[in-house]
């Protein structure tokens, strides 16, 4: 969070304060009194962020070296005079004009495209098999039975609707953005990339709508070549669809409501795939953005592995790209010419505020992680296989493998002419698109209303005085900069901490009496006030889930000893009656193996983007321990071999575990004599519990969704589509929450979609294909209040209250 010099790249690095131009709130002026006392924040140290993996694509890190030192930041929107060929006082007004028109536009050829991919093979099958072709008629006669598709397909990139559209974006992000701040690290990586003529394919996650107009307009800022973009808007003007086909963006068919409507559709799927392939046969970069979530855009990777396998295409370079805001913008999913007028009439009213970050990671290739074989879905299972026989027979050992999400791909796309499954194949491209999420996650920087809402619901949820979070935040930045992830800010601590309360003040409760110095700050107990600080925390969550998973089953297992009644001694100055004075310290010994044990079965239940594909669960669950370590919470201890080791732990049938490196190693590596040769005491530090509690609190949300999930299957009576599964179950957490008045981040439509794909794979909710689809009803095993108690019992033990 240190000022950095300014060397005409970092010069806009710096937060920018709160303006001058209206007077400052009395919190406000208070805040910066006391923080004025505060050290300010802290250390030299920058990371280089968005390395490509060394398991799964080693050739791809050692082609592109790590840059010696980080290259610095360049902001987007301050252009000045000396990125033209030009000086003057005239080049100064017209200085954004004259960059446009300066930049670098990559030709884009697309004569006779509609003709290729009528011409295609599988979308010659695909008319014949569904309109009933006549014998002989060629693809130009099947036209009609593509419309209105041939529009799509001829989608192109037009050099001066280009150059205008760059203009008039940059004028309408210096109106919302206060900077857009572009990691200029892979630059050279990227530039060599593209001149080798391999295609480029950038993947984000999915936030905003922006991020469709950013990723081409940092690329043409800094003359890469500008990519074909797949937009998931459905764009109701024909007049506001026909221009921005001209720069690029692939839009939904219009009769298309949602990304879901169109990819029900087979022959849409079959052209997309003929699409992609003739962009990529013209050396066209793509960009696409893939949501967490529900997988959506995912169709569009898969479309790319498939060409890579067929050989069709020889290789793509896939980038992976990590935005981040500090204030999320709100787009509605549906546009239309209207709605666009009202939002540009508001432009010129706006105050500009909050940053942006975008971190372009790395380029690899798609055809080493395919051929390589390093990328192993060989041990990939069901969710029932991994869990339901410890959930319902309690059983100790566990099922080795990762989870298999197979809903982030619709099976049709995979399906033989046999109507077989290509279940690796399917895999492969799920592994994929999970290892770019968590790419594309792993670089993207922590913004400073991330860490200042993580804060709020983690760890202050009932207040905090602007000192404390002051210091909480000094420290949570060292953390974050120390497991190497970048953050989007800089600037002193009191400009940090005032200009992140003035971003999320509509969510908050900042009070400052009169006879205070020091303001208090409270989240705003509302619905919408939780989950718009949830979303910006989420970020933090990722940084910290191996400490979150590790602090969980530590939790599970302190409940477990407290349930049991087990005594613990109390180290005290003095006993008055019921009070207890002093550090409590609990004479209690943690087995490895049954601590390990519950952080995998934790591991199980993550949200996709959590975890790389490439690291076994075994690995991640060894991590998760770890870190706990070095995070000074446990402390490991050798037993010797004939003492009596966690005899109140052991249990029939343990598993053993092994700490080898390799992470496919079989428990039949490990040698008996290793078996529970660790343990691990908790540490007494006076800030312990706090701590532990911040960790757990970070997947509660998460699993507390899941807890009411799953008392809410009470209400599903009658097979329902998945859409109805979902808005039933949306609107239950919803109720719940509001019933409790609390722990409203639980009851977002996302946690209740993560919550229904969880029950599926679990095997809860079983799939019927019925005349109208496929729809969801309860499996008969769990119709019992028993088994249902115990999925509930599971999971709740995770789950700190």
């Amino acid at each position: 969070m240190v000022q950095e010099k300014t060397d005409g790249k970092d010069e806009d690095m710096m937060l920018p304060p709160i303006q001058p131009n209206r007077p400052a709130l009395s919190w406000e002026s208070k805040i910066g009194k006391k923080l004025k006392l505060a050290t300010p924040c802290l250390g030299n140290f920058r990371p280089v962020v968005g390395q490509c993996c060394g398991l799964c694509t080693p050739d791809s890190l050692r082609k592109t070296p790590r840059p010696t030192s980080p290259l610095g930041f360049k902001n987007l929107l301050s252009i000045k005079e000396t990125q033209t060929r030009y000086r003057g006082w005239l080049v100064r007004r017209v200085c954004c004009v004259l960059f446009v028109s300066g930049c670098k536009i990559y030709t884009s050829p697309v004569s006779n495209r509609l003709d290729r991919v009528c011409q295609s093979k599988r979308v010659k099958e695909a008319l014949t098999a569904e309109h009933n072709a006549q014998e002989g008629r060629d693809g130009q006669g099947q036209l009609s039975h593509l419309s209105p598709l041939p529009s799509i397909v001829n989608t192109c990139i037009s050099p001066g609707f280009l150059r205008f559209l760059s203009w008039v974006m940059l004028k309408m992000f210096s109106s919302v953005f206060g900077s857009i701040q572009v990691n200029l690290d892979h630059l050279p990586a990227l530039h060599r990339a593209s001149q080798e003529e391999c295609p480029l394919v950038y993947v984000y996650v999915r936030q905003s709508a922006a991020d469709c107009a950013l990723i081409p307009l940092v690329l043409f800022g800094h003359n890469l070549r500008v990519p074909y973009t797949v937009c998931p808007l459905h764009i109701k003007s024909s007049f506001l669809r026909s221009i921005l086909q001209k720069v690029g963006v692939v839009l939904l068919p219009p009769s298309a409501l949602t990304e879901q409507d169109a990819e029900s559709d087979r022959l849409y799927s079959l052209v997309m795939t003929s699409l992609v392939r003739e962009l990529l046969d013209e050396s066209q970069a793509i960009s696409v953005g893939v949501s967490a979530e529900s997988g959506r855009g995912g169709r569009w990777l898969a479309h790319v592995t498939q060409l890579i396998k067929e050989g069709s295409v020889p290789d793509v370079s896939l980038v992976a790209v990590g935005i981040s805001y500090d204030r999320i913008p709100q787009i509605n999913t549906q546009v239309g010419l209207g709605s666009l007028f009202r939002w540009l009439w508001s432009l010129p009213w706006r105050r500009p505020n909050g940053s942006v970050r975008v971190h372009l990671a790395q380029p690899f290739s798609l055809k080493e992680m395919c051929d390589s074989g390093r990328c192993r879905v060989d041990e990939w299972l069901p969710l029932q296989d991994l869990l339901l026989p410890v959930i319902l027979n309690n059983r100790a050992a566990c099922v080795f493998g990762r989870r298999r999400m197979s809903w982030l791909l619709p099976p049709s796309l995979y399906a033989t002419e046999r109507g077989e499954q290509t279940h690796r194949e399917r895999d492969l491209s799920i592994a994929i698109i999970l290892h770019l999420i968590y790419s594309a996650t792993s670089c993207t920087a922590v913004m400073s209303t991330s860490l200042v809402s993580s804060l709020l619901l983690f760890r202050h949820h009932k207040g905090v005085s602007a000192s404390a979070l002051s210091r909480d935040m000094a420290w949570l930045t060292k953390e974050v900069l120390f497991r190497n992830k970048d953050v989007g800010f800089g600037g002193s601590l009191e400009e940090v901490v005032r200009c992140s309360l003035s971003l999320l003040a509509p969510h908050l409760v900042i009070a400052a009496a009169p006879s205070r110095s020091d303001p208090v700050i409270v989240p705003r107990p509302t619905r919408a006030a939780t989950l718009h600080l949830s979303l910006h925390a989420q970020i933090v969550t990722h940084t910290f889930i191996s400490e979150a998973v590790g602090a969980c089953a530590v939790s599970a297992m302190l409940c477990e000893l407290v349930d049991s009644g087990v005594s613990s001694r109390v180290r005290s100055g003095g006993v008055d009656g019921e009070q207890v004075n002093g550090d409590m310290e609990f004479d209690v010994v943690l087995c490895q193996s049954e601590l390990m044990e519950r952080a995998l079965q934790l591991c199980h239940l993550l949200p996709p983007g959590f975890m790389p594909p490439c690291q076994s669960s075994l690995n991640f669950a060894l991590e998760a321990v770890d870190s706990l370590v070095r995070f000074g919470i446990l402390i490991m201890e050798e037993i010797p071999r004939e003492a009596p080791i966690c005899d109140y732990w052991k249990k029939e049938g343990a598993v053993t575990w092994t700490t080898s490196d390799d992470p496919y190693c079989s428990d039949s590596d490990c040698e008996a004599e290793e078996q529970d040769s660790h343990c691990y005491k908790i540490s007494q530090p006076s800030q312990f519990p706090e701590l532990l509690f911040f960790l757990c609190s970070m997947l509660a949300g998460h699993l507390r969704t899941l807890c009411w999930a799953t008392s809410g299957l009470d209400l599903i009576h009658t097979p329902l589509p998945e859409a109805e599964i979902v808005a039933v179950m949306h609107s239950h957490l919803c109720d719940t929450a509001s019933r409790t008045k609390q722990h409203y981040e639980s009851c977002s439509e996302e946690a209740a979609h993560i919550a229904v794909r969880s029950l599926i794979d679990l095997g809860v909710l079983l799939e019927e294909r019925q005349s109208g689809g496929v729809s969801l009803c309860v499996a008969p095993l769990f119709q019992s209040s028993e088994n249902r108690q115990k999925l509930q019992r599971f999971i709740s033990q995770y789950l700190f209250n």
